[in-house]
């Protein structure tokens, strides 16, 4: 008999990978061609040659007792110290190897952080929509999640709810941004505003609140836009980042935690965070990919790859009636629905188009379309979509 706690997470098992693993049969069914998967985002994008090269030189030239055995928990020394290096280089910061934990992923990173920072009862506050596997990570530790609703007009926080949610028991407050599912990125007028929020509300009652900021889509931004850097803004901010998305390697499990120096209780939080990584079991990030890793900080993706599907998907969807948030980040697409988001999903599959509802998200009323797909599949799901829109009276 398992858990009972695991029976309810068995039963409510990720509809993101139960709509990957559908999409599979499917395509055996009708054929791969006639089957338009925008469930996962699963980078189509190859990784750059690089990542390859430093892969292969690695397991070449390093002693092998030294690459594939145990080092620090929070990581080899060395590496930490590049991340560090590259960050400062690139947003103008001051980390060491003493602010870098290397993690399994940035899932694993979120784990430990919130496994260092949290007692059953803590609350933890979340913006919708938000990746919905934040609940579950936050149930691991018997803390509390608490979620601002949604502003459907900009999908930015919503400041004033913000600031009302914000108790005695608040402890982190989860960022995410460019954000799984819109695409939105968060401006800096907006970090700005968090920030405030949150230093207020500590004064208040006397509390440390840290702004965990997850940040795996970092790099996957267009046209002139950025991404501020949250540890310029809130004195209490930790990083968690991953090389799925900005390297396509997702299944590597590889990634990193920043905790800047200057952080309520430094000394104590990143001591904790490293026995985390043991306690966890992960005991310390991939050897190998660590190694990789710190040959590859200059290596990026082809974003305009991920910039062409953007504008097919945006303009031809609007085209047909359909409305959605302006995607500045990532490669999501959140698209209203002009039914409930459940019944439209339901009726996509009839045209063999696999996308995941909002409600999963926690923003009902919209469905999320990953287009880290290749162009020619997005070309053939058009027709699809069309048909949709026709359906609904979006297109006449």
């Amino acid at each position: 008999m398992i858990a009972k706690k695991m029976v309810k997470l068995v039963e409510g098992s990720s509809v993101i990978r139960a709509m990957f693993e559908e999409g599979k049969k499917m395509a055996a069914e009708f054929g791969a061609e006639n089957v338009y998967d925008f469930s996962l985002g699963n980078p189509s994008v190859e990784p750059p040659a690089g990542v390859k090269n430093a892969m292969i030189r690695t397991l070449e030239e390093e002693n092998p007792n030294y690459l594939h055995g145990y080092m620090n928990n929070a990581g080899y020394e060395d590496v930490r110290a590049a991340i560090a290096a590259h960050i400062n280089k690139e947003q103008g910061t001051n980390f060491n190897e003493n602010n870098i934990i290397m993690t399994v992923g940035a899932a694993g990173g979120l784990n430990v952080m919130l496994k260092t920072l949290l007692d059953p009862e803590d609350e933890v506050v979340v913006f919708a929509p938000f990746f919905g596997e934040y609940s579950n990570y936050v149930a691991n530790y018997d803390g509390k999640l608490v979620v601002v609703p949604p502003n459907t007009e900009t999908f930015m926080p919503d400041m004033e709810a913000f600031a009302s949610l914000i108790t005695p028991k608040t402890k982190v407050v989860i960022m995410n941004t460019p954000n799984n599912p819109t695409g939105v990125v968060y401006s800096e007028d907006t970090l700005k505003e968090l920030a405030k929020v949150m230093e207020e509300k500590e004064k208040e009652f006397n509390t440390s609140i840290y702004l965990l900021s997850d940040e795996p889509y970092r790099e996957l931004v267009y046209g002139d836009i950025t991404v501020p850097y949250a540890t310029k803004y809130y004195q209490n901010t930790i990083v968690g980042y991953s090389y799925s998305k900005s390297l396509s390697l997702p299944g590597e499990r590889i990634g990193y935690l920043v905790i800047p120096s200057d952080v309520d209780d430094y000394e104590d939080v990143f001591g904790a965070a490293s026995v985390a990584t043991r306690i966890l079991g992960f005991v310390n990030a991939p050897s190998l990919q660590q190694r990789a890793i710190m040959a590859c900080l200059e290596e990026k993706v082809d974003v305009s790859i991920y910039d062409r599907n953007r504008r097919l998907l945006v303009d031809s969807l609007k085209g047909m009636g359909f409305e959605c948030a302006n995607p500045d980040g990532a490669f999501y697409l959140f698209l209203k629905t002009p039914v409930d988001d459940k019944e439209f999903t339901k009726k996509a599959k009839e045209y063999h188009l696999l996308v995941v509802p909002g409600q999963t998200f926690g923003c009902a009323g919209y469905v999320r379309i990953s287009y880290c797909v290749d162009y020619d599949m997005i070309v053939r799901s058009l027709p699809a979509f069309e048909k949709m829109a026709q359906e609904y009276g979006l297109k006449r």
